[in-house]
């Protein structure tokens, strides 16, 4: 092949940087056709077709790409020796050129057809690159689950305060008519990490019978300027469209921190755009769409998030208890080759674990009883001296927290926000 010319090479560069530029990556097309590379010029308006498939001057370059034949090779002087003449190849048949005019698009996607793979889903853009999808949804929501708050294990007193406070007026609108209580609010769930809030909140969904939109710092912000609230607001026009849809904010620490620490303008004015769709554009614009949201550090999130009609009640979730630690220590051994495991006897070996470093000690036993097998050369089950040895191994993942929430227990309890976790400390006697 011919070397490329530092204009193709700069062309090249700038397509990759902006991939989704049709007129871009056009133009690079034709520089290549006129090369003579037509193989790698048919790859570009194959990518582009994708994106714009009526593009009228993406068909008639692809058209003259197909009739220009694979790219010149480069053919060697002929040697200064005398001799007979190189005999030169046959110029392919006019019938084998097909005209723009009559151009066979059929007969060209399937020579095409494995250059370049198809690698979106969405709808195509328009001609200029730009586009709307229409009203497809840019989010994963995900369908109704089974997941049920029967299916959580233990944590009955985290069961009742859901039901109390977010359930029951749910289910029942008459009641609710009567009392006059409206749907509007959230639900916040805090404690330390690793201890099921997210699971508990598909569950809520599942209660509620409800589409689950999980919404990540990663999924809104953007680091061009007004993408994020957008982004923002993108996320609950969809939740609206698909309800009733639970919207399930992960870290709202990141998604909703304090304004006033921040010295990002973007991250404020994606907190405002929060604050706003929280509040609703309209007069019952989020009815149907119920608003959980979890973090580790509540203390970090803006006070505003807290008013009421926003995220105004609160659920502490704490570590596991016993037939919680029962019911994840069953899952997470349930394919194992286990035997005669006292699971009483375990679940108080692992008192103060976290979900996960419940699921970690299972994991730390298997490993364990696995090398012991491939060093003997001999197959054995995991036991009780496994399981106790990898959980008095494991520190608990949570006491970094409780440290840290100890002092906001105690200096910063401010109208009695902390309570739960107040009595919990003293409870364990941390406090």
């Amino acid at each position: 092949m011919t070397a490329e010319s530092p204009l193709i090479h700069s062309m090249r560069t700038a397509v990759a940087a902006a991939p989704e530029d049709v007129p871009l990556r056009l133009h690079l097309a034709e520089l290549l056709l006129e090369a003579g590379h037509a193989d790698a010029a048919v790859a570009e308006i194959a990518v582009t077709l994708q994106h714009a498939p009526g593009d009228a001057r993406a068909r008639e370059l692809m058209a003259r790409a197909m009739g220009a034949g694979p790219s010149p090779a480069v053919i060697p002087e002929p040697a200064a020796t005398p001799g007979p003449p190189a005999p030169v190849p046959d110029a392919p048949p006019a019938s084998e050129v097909r005209p723009a005019a009559g151009f066979d698009w059929r007969a060209a996607e399937n020579q095409v057809g494995d250059v370049v793979p198809p690698r979106y889903t969405e709808a195509p853009l328009t001609v200029d690159g730009s586009g709307d999808p229409g009203d497809a949804d840019a989010w994963d929501v995900e369908s109704p689950g089974t997941v049920r708050l029967a299916d959580v294990g233990g944590m009955q007193e985290v069961k009742e305060r859901l039901e109390a406070a977010f359930l029951a007026p749910l289910r029942n609108p008459e009641l609710r008519r009567l009392y006059g209580k409206s749907l509007r609010g959230g639900l916040l769930l805090y404690g330390p990490p690793g201890c099921g809030k997210t699971f508990i909140a598909r569950a809520v969904a599942g209660e509620l019978g409800a589409s689950f939109l999980s919404v990540s710092v990663n999924d809104v912000l953007d680091m061009w300027i007004g993408n994020s609230e957008r982004n923002m607001h993108e996320v609950f026009q969809t939740a609206r469209r698909q309800a009733p849809c639970v919207v399930f904010l992960d870290e709202l620490d990141a998604l909703g921190g304090k304004r006033s620490r921040t010295q990002s303008n973007g991250m404020r004015t994606t907190v405002n755009q929060l604050l706003t769709e929280l509040d609703g554009v309209d007069a019952g614009a989020n009815e149907g769409v119920f608003v959980l949201a979890a973090t580790n550090v509540p203390w970090d999130v803006d006070i505003a998030l807290r008013r009421p009609g926003r995220l105004d009640r609160t659920l502490l979730v704490l570590p596991p208890d016993g037939p919680a630690r029962e019911a994840i220590l069953r899952y997470h051994l349930r394919e194992r080759p286990i035997e005669n495991v006292d699971l009483g006897k375990l679940v108080k070996a692992t008192d103060g674990l976290s979900g996960a470093d419940l699921a970690h000690v299972c994991e730390a036993a298997a490993e364990h009883a696995l090398l012991d097998s491939a060093r003997t050369g001999t197959v054995r089950m995991i036991g009780m001296k496994d399981l106790l040895a990898a959980a008095r191994k494991i520190a608990p993942s949570t006491e970094p927290w409780f440290a840290a929430a100890r002092n906001v227990a105690m200096y910063a309890n401010d109208g009695g926000m902390y309570d739960d976790l107040v009595t919990y400390l003293k409870k364990k006697r941390k406090l």
